[in-house]
């Protein structure tokens, strides 16, 4: 330490104009001579940290091998970076480690051996590092999602071509069949099979006309211009016209249990959307039930909610799909085979949701669902 008190000016000189922490040590690992940028990045006063051990200024965690590699780096007595490859950590004097990078440089003054420690503090370099690894990360699940999500939506958009397609050319093929087959039928005698293919033609031109309202619905609400009409009308006025358009499409043996419970129930809603909520929940029932069921409507008064149930003994849902069932252009494998565009249940439950109003479901493979509407007494204005 003599030699650096005795050469103090020089010393101070060349290192107090350095930003890195300079410290040195002999061969005892006892620091002999330090900066003020190494007390200030160490928390020690001027001169506080002389005489004391390297120890001092190293967590405790790697003293026990520090030492070893002490007397190494002193036999090979070279420059080198220290901890090249690892994470390095200094002490402060109030106990908190930080990251740091040190350079270590060994030579001879007087006879003696001592090692040079430049030290650099690199907390901000490595928040920086750790945030940017952060933001990398981040922006890297967002481009994943990002490529995910478009991956969807081109599988969306061919799976929507292909339904539309389907959709459109099944009716329109059984309305060319009854044109091509009205021509044949001139004679008076053949008004019945005449009326049969118009009626047909009526069902299908019907049925496109749903499909095309259902695909106006969706833009409509994608741009926000649903006009909604909140009126108070009886329930039994609508259940009675959504149940007499149902029991145009029964099959074989299918009945509706109409509810008995509705006769003196007002309702304050919008009327359209709730027949449309019904109309396509009753409809999906009867579709995707077999001949010789029943399918039930219940209606339930709770606190805040008056209650709707279509219960049905059909296919279900799979479990592992139930959570797409609103999805738009969504249908469960076990349906593809049954004609339906996978639109409505996606355009009643926004317009329920627009009003206010919940729409739910359980369902079991192969034993049935129920969907259920809350209308709120409240209804939004």
């Amino acid at each position: 330490m003599n030699v650096f008190e005795k050469n103090s000016n020089i010393f101070n000189l060349l290192s107090e104009g350095i930003s890195e922490g300079i410290i040195l040590v002999n061969t005892k690992q006892e620091i002999v001579a330090t900066n003020s940028s190494a007390e200030e990045m160490f928390g020690y006063d001027k001169d506080e940290l002389i005489g004391n051990s390297l120890d001092c200024i190293i967590p405790k965690r790697y003293h026990h091998k520090h030492s070893e590699h002490f007397s190494s780096f002193m036999e090979k007595s070279e420059k080198r970076k220290m901890g090249n490859g690892r994470d390095l950590s200094g002490l402060r004097k109030n106990g908190e480690e930080f990251p740091v990078e040190a350079g270590l440089n060994p030579f001879v003054l007087y006879g003696n051996s001592y090692v040079m420690a430049l030290v650099t503090d690199i907390t901000d370099r490595k928040n920086y590092t750790q945030n940017l690894e952060q933001i990398v990360q981040k922006r890297t699940k967002q481009l994943t999602d990002a490529l995910e999500k478009e991956k969807e939506l081109n599988e969306l958009k061919t799976r929507f071509l292909s339904l539309v397609s389907h959709e459109f050319k099944t009716p329109l093929s059984s309305i060319l069949t009854s044109s091509t087959l009205l021509s044949k039928y001139t004679e008076t005698d053949q008004q019945e099979n005449r009326d049969k293919h118009i009626n047909t033609i009526k069902t299908k031109v019907r049925q496109l006309n749903t499909i095309l309202n259902d695909f106006l619905s969706v833009e409509r609400l994608e741009l926000g211009k649903v006009n909604y009409s909140i009126e108070e009308f009886p329930l039994s006025r609508l259940v009675n016209q959504v149940v007499y358009d149902a029991n145009m499409l029964l099959k074989t043996g299918q009945d509706i249990i109409y509810p008995d419970n509705i006769d003196e129930v007002l309702i304050t809603f919008d009327e359209k959307a709730l027949a449309l909520a019904l109309s396509n929940v009753l409809h999906n029932a009867v579709k995707y039930s077999s001949e010789d069921s029943i399918i039930k409507i219940l209606f339930k008064v709770e606190k805040e909610f008056l209650i709707l149930e279509v219960i049905d003994e059909g296919i279900g849902i799979p479990k592992e799909q139930q959570k797409h069932i609103f999805d738009r252009y969504f249908r469960a494998e076990n349906a593809l085979l049954i004609q339906g565009t996978g639109i409505g249940l996606n355009i009643v439950k926004q317009h329920l949701e627009n009003l206010g109003a919940i729409l739910t479901f359980i369902s079991e493979e192969n034993i049935g669902s129920t969907f259920t509407i809350q209308i709120p007494k409240a209804s939004k204005k």
